[in-house]
């Protein structure tokens, strides 16, 4: 009997197990998952929490639900692993032994990072909704508060969702407009990017909607530190910006357990070959979703879509083949914009984000740059196919390499 073991049992790692188990004989081989928590939260849903739109029990369900039958599953914090015994060892103090590991635990946000972030304003003034808890207190907070100065701020990249922060102050204007209080709510989005987003076109587009919606723009900022007594945020070339709420982006690292077993560079991300997905530590070790040092997006359609390269290639691995399939960075993110309008973006490592329709040229239904009601419809029924279809590694009829057609260049 030969093992398999999947560390994180998220999206990528369920995805995995779930693909793997429908093709490998359980007699010859034993899947096993390893994560600390139970619970399988849907993090898209996190932007939404804030608002009112939605609640815990949207985002959270038992992970078991979605681990294929057959799976040993265990439910345990990773002390480290040891590539050169092919061991995972456990904080109880259990070895794990494994021929192939996949590593998925993502990343975490980390704002002890920013010197002042977690500090005395913690959940009071200072939030984050990169997870349950901090969305949560931030809906506490929106529901009594009656205008300031909002500053959204992005420590470091890469994050996971990067364009989750954008949404975030779409739906804040949406918000406050419908509260009838947005004119005594000024919202400023802080950046380390030298726009909107990562590449000129998309950029472009994105901050002319932040402008319309009287967003103010700043790029180029490099937090350094936040004073909570006097309410700022300063850059290391002294730039100072002051908040009533700041919502915080912080530094998004790989669980700690990477960095105890040498396996990842300085943010925790573990080095992996940006084609194959298989590890540079290991030729037994692959890594799928955010866990990765990847020069893509750190989001859910990526790990989709890197979950059916990696499949193709893990199969090859294990019967001593050529790995051929190879991943091209593929993402695919909805942008909520608010009042019930969205925008699509879809690129890869050579192309950027261009304009046109998705996924059938000319027709769509879907606009790629453009704010539309459709888009919207495609945003709020994702989490219907991630629960129902996505987890369980159901095949889709999107191809995971990224596909030109019905996209126009931009000159």
């Amino acid at each position: 009997m030969k093992n398999i073991v999947i560390l994180g049992g998220g999206l990528g790692g369920t995805i995995m197990a779930n693909k793997l188990s429908k093709v490998l004989s359980e007699n010859e081989w034993e899947i096993t998952i390893i994560d600390k928590n139970p619970q399988h939260y849907y993090q898209p849903g996190f932007l939404f929490i804030p608002f009112g739109i939605y609640g815990a029990k949207d985002v959270i369900k038992p992970k078991k639900n979605f681990f294929p039958l057959g799976i040993k599953v265990i439910i345990s914090e990773i002390e480290r692993v040891v590539p050169e015994k092919n061991r995972v060892l456990l904080k109880e103090g259990t070895v794990v032994k494994y021929d192939f590991l996949i590593i998925a635990t993502g990343v975490n946000i980390v704002p002890e990072e920013t010197e002042g972030l977690k500090g005395e304003l913690w959940y009071k003034n200072i939030f984050d909704f990169y997870t349950i808890e901090g969305a949560k207190k931030l809906y506490n907070f929106f529901r009594y508060w009656n205008g300031g100065k909002l500053v959204l701020n992005i420590a470091e990249m890469p994050i996971k969702c990067p364009v989750a922060p954008l949404e975030f102050v779409f739906l804040a204007d949406y918000f406050f407009t419908e509260r009838g209080i947005r004119s005594k709510v000024n919202i400023t989005f802080v950046t380390p990017l030298p726009g909107a987003f990562t590449k000129p076109v998309s950029s472009k587009v994105l901050g002319d909607i932040l402008k319309s919606k009287n967003i103010n723009l700043i790029p180029d900022y490099n937090i350094s530190r936040v004073d909570n007594k006097e309410k700022y945020i300063e850059s290391y070339d002294e730039k100072r910006i002051d908040f009533d709420v700041l919502v915080t982006i912080p530094t998004n690292m790989g669980d700690e357990y990477i960095g105890r077993s040498g396996i990842g560079d300085e943010l925790n991300l573990v080095p992996t070959d940006k084609f194959s997905l298989q590890s540079k530590i290991a030729d037994n070790i692959f890594v799928v979703g955010d866990a990765s040092n990847l020069p893509t997006s750190k989001a859910g359609s990526v790990a989709h879509f890197e979950s059916d390269i990696l499949f193709e290639n893990f199969l090859a691995a294990i019967d001593k083949r050529p790995m051929n399939s190879k991943f091209d960075g593929h993402a695919n993110c909805f942008i909520e914009s608010g009042f019930d309008r969205g925008i699509l973006i879809d690129f890869n490592y050579t192309t950027e984000p261009l304009p046109g329709k998705y996924p059938l040229p000319g027709i769509g239904p879907f606009s790629l740059l453009e704010e539309t009601k459709m888009n919207h419809i495609g945003k709020v029924m994702f989490r219907w196919m991630y629960w129902n279809f996505l987890l369980k590694g159901v095949e889709l009829p999107i191809e995971s390499h990224m596909s030109m057609a019905g996209k126009k260049r931009v000159s």
